[in-house]
């Protein structure tokens, strides 16, 4: 029998089957709905944490004072910060020794009670070299300037703090008080909705925050709360932390296990991130591909059931001259063909999700759209995998009809 007639005749049965096939095409339909859907949506979630981290700066090492493995720093506490010691200029001047090293930033960071007119807030207050701003402050003006070597009592805030903070809108040019000293507004960032978004934060000099914050108690005149170094090449940041943690401990004359401070950047936090994401759509994945083997105990199911009602069809096929293979093929193609109809109905479904969910305006609750990113490949996958689920769980029902024998089919009632 010709292979085109094995296909027409093994359409006509999923054509004119009962209601029992397409109810197995839902069960296949439902899993490949769910699978693709949580394997894009997992994705959708890594994107927006990639690119969000990224805003943190590719080429940018965070040195912090205080171990902590949450961190991805040296010490044996666990995720509180613990055995605390201060950065100083003596670490600037020890990292500057560092190969790979290019610029070193000295941070005072904390909260101050910020007033405007008739309005007051406690707010986070981050003081930097401003020579230095536009090489680690990576969010971009919205509306005047950046800090620039020689700044005194002038500040960049974030565009939270400008439109929403206080009651009436803060503009460039216009002044604030922070623990009761007057600053002027310089610089508005624009809107940031990324990991460390600087949407809430006031941006002055290391002098000035000195002046205002008051951890100035615990920190002295050459100290800092943290510290941020640029390296040279992105691409060896992982060796640069390496070569600064060693550098480090050499300055504070400690061992690995007794670090005092921690050492993170963008590119360790995206892995780790990364990391979480993909295990969690695996387990959901696997989750939903259990209804996958649902549907293809029920393809079993419907191709047995189809066997004993075309056994005297299967009779008459024989003795005009079917073989065994083409009795075979019609059933194996049959049962294929149960899965590829539910999965490309998943396929459309999970696509319309798609393209539904993002338009409602859902958000993952850090002001980035929701986003449900369907690749070509993962679909022809899909697809490709509910056809061989089909056609695995049809073997068994295909094979035990081909193996009839044309007497006893055609006596079957």
């Amino acid at each position: 029998m010709k292979l085109h007639k094995i296909l027409r005749l093994s359409l006509n049965m999923l054509l004119h089957s009962k209601l029992r096939s397409w109810l197995t095409v839902l069960g296949i339909f439902i899993g490949v709905a769910a699978v693709v859907i949580i394997i894009s949506l997992g994705q959708g979630l890594q994107n927006s944490v990639n690119s969000q981290i990224q805003g943190l700066g590719q080429d940018v090492i965070t040195i912090s004072s205080g171990s902590s493995r949450a961190f991805g720093g040296g010490g044996e506490g666990g995720s509180a910060i613990t055995n605390i010691q201060p950065l100083s200029d003596k670490d600037i001047q020890a990292l500057r020794l560092v190969p790979g090293v290019k610029f070193i930033n000295g941070i005072i960071s904390g909260r101050s009670t910020v007033r405007y007119q008739s309005d007051m807030a406690t707010m986070s207050i981050q003081g930097e070299d401003p020579a230095l701003f536009k090489e680690f402050v990576t969010t971009d003006i919205a509306s005047g300037r950046a800090l620039a070597q020689g700044d005194t009592r002038s500040v960049v805030i974030g565009n939270g703090v400008a439109e929403k903070t206080f009651k009436n809108k803060l503009s460039v040019g216009y002044l604030i008080t922070i623990n009761n000293k007057p600053f002027r507004v310089i610089g508005i960032l624009v809107p940031s909705t990324g990991f460390g978004g600087s949407d809430n934060g006031i941006y002055m000099s290391t002098k000035d925050a000195r002046d205002v914050l008051n951890n100035t108690d615990t920190l002295k005149a050459n100290e800092y709360s943290s510290l941020s170094v640029k390296v040279t090449d992105a691409n060896y940041v992982e060796t640069t932390s390496l070569s600064i943690e060693k550098a480090l401990q050499n300055s504070h004359h400690v061992t690995a296990d007794k670090e005092d401070f921690s050492i993170t950047s963008a590119q360790a936090l995206q892995q780790r991130f990364s990391s979480i994401t993909s295990g969690i759509t695996l387990f959901l994945g696997v989750i939903a591909a259990v209804s996958l083997l649902v549907g293809g105990i029920g393809v079993a199911n419907t191709m047995f059931t189809s066997v004993l009602e075309k056994t005297r069809d299967i009779g008459v096929m024989k003795a005009i001259g079917a073989r065994n293979f083409d009795i075979l093929l019609i059933f194996l193609f049959n049962s294929g063909m149960l899965g590829l109809v539910g999965g490309a109905l998943g396929i459309l479904f999970a696509v319309a999700v798609s393209i539904i969910l993002p338009s409602l305006g859902l958000s993952l609750g850090n002001g980035s759209t929701l986003e449900i990113p369907i690749s070509t490949g993962l679909s022809v996958f899909a697809v490709a995998f509910s056809i061989g689920i089909g056609m695995f769980f049809g073997a068994i029902p295909a094979y035990r009809a081909s193996k009839l024998r044309p007497v006893e089919a055609l006596r079957y009632e």
